[in-house]
Order: structure tokens, then sequence, then C-alpha cells
């Protein structure tokens, strides 16, 4: 069982409510599918737990939902606050532009407000030393020049460029060091017609090319970082119209990358001295349209929990371990034939659940 954020490394948290699954401060889960997610408070993404440790707590969770009078509904999602503090969240049968977004507008929208007040808090402190610097006669120009010559206006708004944002094992085998602006330089790479998904990653060795797979797991990890303003309602809206337009994930990341990819795979975001250009380059993510960024953000989360709930252990496991979350998952996501017969049973209790409520 998994303890911290399996994209963020965050601690999820403890529960005293579910015995059977203590993980976590709000569960989110969907009996008739049988699926059981923690979400991280941190960077709110959804954590699917493993098959082997849902079935008990899905059912905890929905009785425990059903007692509960600290709930809010529509027709398809559900919200309950237990005295305890947990937070159940309760998917029914919604359509996928509305359940993409519920779950992303709360996970985008909490970022941007988290972000806004961090910069709120930077720009009042560099008030504080203006108006400091004014009382020892320093002039307002001078201040600017200075602030803009030493990068800190870009610092307050984008974070600090050298901050270590990521850890990923290349193809070689070897760790690449990934800061905020390697994250936000890295490029979509657009691709043949059989090549997979691409993905240029800058790193403080250089660039390297990943694909498939490995380019997936990378960019998910990045994107949290290049949209660490989330978005508003409206963005929101626009990102999951946009995964709509194109068919769900697959084709959205594809769609991405043939519209917005570079076929340039070189280490052209880099001057002769090795330094991080800030032009814009062709397929930099940093640089692509706010909703194709969040829809990249979204289908490729979605493209992770399909491939687990496809139960492809091996590179479940790589996602695990590159985490740095839990060993031993190897065998976690084994479909058993009694799969199907868990679901049913949920299925038919929460139908039984919808009757008694209604009568």
């Amino acid at each position: 069982m998994f303890a911290t954020c399996l994209h963020c490394a965050a601690n999820l948290g403890s529960n005293e409510v579910i015995e059977s699954f203590p993980v976590g401060r709000r569960l989110a889960f969907d009996p008739a599918q049988g699926r059981l997610w923690v979400v991280c408070r941190a960077c709110e993404r959804w954590n699917l737990s493993p098959l082997d440790e849902r079935w008990e707590a899905i059912e905890n969770a929905e009785q425990l939902y059903r007692d509960s009078r600290l709930r809010v509904s529509t027709d398809n999602i559900g919200l309950a606050r237990l005295r305890e503090g947990l937070e159940l969240v309760r998917v029914g049968e919604p359509q996928r532009p509305e359940m993409a977004a519920w779950r992303y507008g709360d996970q985008f929208g909490r970022r941007r407000n988290r972000q806004l007040i961090y910069t709120g808090a930077a720009v009042g402190a560099v008030a504080a030393l203006y108006v400091g610097g004014m009382a020892l006669g320093v002039s307002m120009a001078s201040f600017t020049g200075i602030a803009a010559n030493g990068g800190m206006w870009d610092a307050i708004v984008n974070g600090s460029p050298k901050k270590i944002v990521s850890r990923i094992v290349g193809p070689d085998g070897k760790l690449m060091i990934i800061q905020r602006k390697h994250a936000r330089m890295s490029r979509v790479v657009r691709p043949t017609e059989n090549e997979p998904f691409l993905l240029n990653v800058e790193h403080k060795d250089g660039s390297t090319l990943l694909q498939g797979p490995e380019a997936m797991r990378a960019a998910a990890q990045l994107l949290p970082t290049v949209n660490r303003f989330g978005g508003s309602k409206t963005a929101v809206n626009e990102a999951v119209s946009y995964l709509e337009q194109f068919g769900g994930p697959a084709n959205t990341l594809r769609r991405i990358q043939l519209t917005s990819g570079t076929r340039d795979p070189s280490n052209a975001a880099r001057s002769k001295k090795g330094d991080l250009k800030l032009s814009k380059i062709p397929g930099v993510l940093h640089d692509l349209p706010l909703s194709q960024r969040l829809a990249l953000e979204m289908a490729l989360h979605e493209e992770q929990e399909r491939r687990a709930m496809a139960g492809e252990l091996a590179e479940l496991e790589r996602e695990w371990r590159e985490a740095e979350t839990i060993a031993g998952i190897s065998d976690a996501m084994f479909e058993s034939p009694t799969i199907d017969v868990k679901l049913s049973q949920l299925k038919n209790a929460a139908l039984s659940g919808e009757q008694k409520k209604s009568e």
C-alpha cells in the first residue's frame, strides 16, 4: 500500500475511518467500475489504488457515504465530509466531459489559487524591499534595473529557474536532473507515421529524446511544473473540449504532436555555450497554448490510468519506483478471475443502495 503521491511524492496522509485502506484524507471511488483513488492534497492529482487493495475499501466508502449527512451531490458526482475529516468523492455514471471538468477543474483551480497566493506574497515582499530602498535613496529606475537584470520578476512569476523539479532515469540508465527551466524548455517532437509519443527532455547534462511510455511518464512529471498556475474554469472547459474534439487522450496526444511539435529532435534549444535559449521553438512546453497544455496534462494522466487498469505491470512498477513511493509493487496489479465477481457485487450493492434511497 503506497503512502506518498505517485506524482509529486508528497505524503498522502492517513485516515482512521476505513480500516482496510487507512491511506489518504480524500478518497474518490466508483462502485460501478470498481475504482478507488487517493487524491493528493498537495498536487490534487488522483492516485489509482492497486486492485487487490480496493474492494473492501470501496464497500466501506459506499456505506460511509450513504450514512453521511454532510454531503452535496449532482446526479453523477457526490462529495461527503466525515466527522473525522476524511472526504469521500463518489463517482456515479457521468459523461466523460462532466467527469473531466469536475475532476480537473478541482485540481487546476486549487493549483491556480495556491500559486496566485504565493505570487502575491512574493510581490508584497519585493514592494517592501523597494520601500526600504527608497528610504536609503535608491531610485526606482535603479531598483527596476537590478530586478530585471537579476531575473527577479521572472522568478517571482514562474518560480526559481534553478529549482530541481524532477529526477528521471534516462534510456541509458543515467539519472537526469531536471530544473524548472529545463521542464519549461522541454518539447514535444512531431512524429512520423509510425512513431510513438516523443519528448525531448532538457536536463543539466544536455537533452535526451524519449519515446513511447518513457516520454509519456516524463511529460506527466514535467507538466505540473509548466502548468504551475493551473487554469480558470473557462480554461479547463476549453481543455476538456479539446479532448472531446479529438476523441480522447490518445488522439489528443497525437494531435498536439502533429500540430505543435518540432521535427528537429536535436539540441536546438541550447546556445553554443550550452545555455537554454529563451526564444520560441516549436513544441516547447511552456509556449504551447494554455488549453493545449492543460489538455496534454489531462490526456497523459488518463493514459497512465488506462494502462494501470489494463494491468501493464512492468510499466506501473517502473512508475512507482521512479516516484520512490513503494517497493514490491510487481504483483499488485494482476488481473484475477475474481475481479468480475467483485465488480458484479459492487454494482449490485450500489443499485440496491440507490433503490433503498429512493424508497
